[in-house]
């Protein structure tokens, strides 16, 4: 086995997982895996800019990250920085700053190449599965935007499209620099029309409808696969391939759009960076799910954090 470390640097939160990989039977061991919210997107949709706030939110993250690291022992690293990265102007000083923390650069990669990793670190466990039927669809809904890959094995078709529950909550649910609360019909009708857009445009290139599975990955599935089991506290083991039905999703997504600031904090589950962009993001699948006529959404742990992993490991071959 081999020990990696893999960091993948969001528009919401910054994520790291230290595992033994071991490409021969395709096993990853998690070791370490943890979330902080950043919000690194933070503006980024008004401004073009990261904000200086946002930069030292995320540099604080790397300082820990960079001690788990060197407790574990890793002998790879790789740092991928995905939406908020790829559009900021000053991105140069997000790279450098990471640099001196981590000692490696951190790739901001591109959509398509995103869409990749969230393939492969959510299917690989799946492939074997008899009661899961292909090809998958796999949705990944971040912070600024959401990939759609369909493949079987491998990725067929893949596209990122920049509608996020973060960059949708700045754009469509804020009034006078706050996070209207409840947000309006009106609101929500934008809102939902903004994400029908970007639907049509991800269809062009993925085609969304030969999918047999939707399989949902990152903050805002899982979010809603815990609001629907009820849980106490966030659990990974019980998200972990759970299934969400659509009916549920949608009472869901109504309930988090028409409540208040306060009523989504009392949510056990709902972490509390995740409070006033969890409507937007519950809209997006729920959307997803109309779209394709998907039943349930199997939600995955596992997603592009686990592919960045398997991207390290050493080939078998």
């Amino acid at each position: 086995m081999t020990r990696v470390a893999a960091i993948d640097c969001g528009t919401n939160s910054i994520r790291l997982l230290v595992a033994d990989a071991d490409p021969a039977t395709g096993e990853l061991v998690d070791l370490d895996r943890r979330m902080t919210i950043v919000r690194l997107g933070q503006g980024v949709d008004r401004t073009g800019r990261l904000a200086p706030e946002a930069l030292e939110r995320t540099f604080a993250a790397c300082r820990e990250y960079a001690e788990v690291i060197k407790e574990h022992g890793a002998e790879r690293i790789r740092f991928v920085a995905t939406s908020a990265s790829r559009d900021a102007e000053n991105r140069d000083e997000f790279v450098r700053g990471v640099l001196d923390i981590l000692g490696v650069e951190p790739e901001v990669i591109t959509g398509d190449q995103e869409a990749e990793f969230s393939f492969t670190g959510a299917t690989k466990e799946l492939t074997g599965r008899r009661d899961l039927h292909r090809p998958f669809l796999v949705v990944d809904i971040g912070g600024g935007s959401t990939e759609f890959v369909v493949g079987d094995d491998h990725v067929r078709a893949a596209r990122s499209v920049d509608i996020g529950c973060v960059r949708l909550t700045e754009r469509h649910l804020v009034r006078d620099g706050a996070v209207t609360d409840p947000p309006t019909e009106e609101q929500i009708a934008a809102l939902r029309a903004d994400v029908e857009a970007a639907l049509d445009l991800a269809a062009r290139t993925v085609p969304l409808h030969e999918a047999r599975t939707l399989v949902g990955l990152a903050g805002s599935v899982t979010t809603v696969s815990a609001i629907a089991q009820e849980l106490p506290e966030y659990d990974s083991a019980a998200i972990h391939h759970s299934r969400v039905s659509h009916d549920r999703v949608r009472e869901i997504t109504t309930r988090l759009l028409h409540s208040t600031h306060a009523e989504r904090a009392a949510i056990p589950s709902l972490h509390p960076g995740r409070v006033d962009v969890i409507g937007a993001g519950a809209l997006i699948l729920l959307s997803i799910m109309e779209r394709i006529g998907a039943e349930e959404v199997v939600v995955s742990e596992h997603d592009i954090l686990d592919g960045i992993a398997w991207s390290v490991a050493p080939d078998p071959r």
